[in-house]
C-alpha cells in the first residue's frame, strides 16, 4: 500500500469532542470521522512539488510553506489522534495547524504562481518525474498533476481559513 498525504479540516470544537472521547474510552478511541468533503488525499503530489522546489530556482519560502502545510506544527496538542482509528501508525502521528496557521498557509498558497513554479520542469516526462522524486512508473503530464494537486490543496486551505477551522495533517 502506498503512503499518501492526508488532510482534514475540522472545527476546534470537533477536536475537543474527539479529545473527550479518547479520554473517556478504555482504548483511547477518539471517534474520528470527519465528513468526506472535509478530507483531502493529496497522494504523493505535494512531496513531489516540495522536491521540485528544493531542486529548482523556487523561492526558499515556497518549499518551507509547502512543508509546513503537509507537516503541521510541532506544538499542537493532538496526541489523542495517535490512534489506529485515525491513521495506520506507519509514519508520524497526525499534527495540527490551528486557525491562525491555516490562514497564513492559505494566504501563502494563494500567492504561489503555479505556472512560474513549474516552468523549469524538464520537457521529458521521465526527467520531470525523476526531478520530483517519482519513479519511471509515473504516467501522464507531471505539470498538470502537480498543478491540480496544488490547486486542490490551495482550495482546501482557503475554505478552512474562511471557516476559521483547524487542519490536521498525516501520512497514511
Amino acid at each position: 500500500m502506498a503512503l499518501t498525504q492526508q488532510f482534514a479540516r475540522v472545527t476546534p470544537e470537533y477536536l475537543e469532542r474527539c479529545r473527550a472521547s479518547a479520554l473517556d474510552s478504555p482504548g483511547g478511541v477518539p471517534n474520528w470521522d470527519p465528513p468526506a468533503e472535509d478530507v483531502l488525499d493529496a497522494g504523493w503530489a505535494v512531496w513531489g512539488l516540495i522536491r521540485h522546489c528544493r531542486g529548482s530556482g523556487a523561492a526558499p519560502g515556497t518549499a518551507a510553506l509547502l512543508e509546513r502545510a503537509v507537516s503541521g506544527d510541532p506544538d499542537g496538542d493532538v496526541g489523542f489522534l495517535d490512534h489506529d482509528e485515525v491513521y495506520d501508525g506507519f509514519a508520524d502521528p497526525p499534527r495540527l495547524l490551528g486557525p491562525t496557521a491555516v490562514a497564513d498557509i492559505a494566504h501563502g498558497l494563494d500567492a504561489i504562481d503555479a505556472v512560474a513554479l513549474l516552468a523549469d520542469l524538464p520537457a521529458s516526462p521521465a526527467e520531470a518525474a525523476a526531478m520530483c522524486g517519482f519513479g519511471p512508473e509515473f504516467v501522464g503530464d507531471i505539470r498538470a498533476h502537480l498543478a491540480s494537486h496544488l490547486a486542490a490543496m490551495r482550495q482546501f486551505y482557503r475554505e478552512a481559513a474562511h471557516r476559521r477551522w483547524c487542519v490536521i495533517v498525516w501520512v497514511d
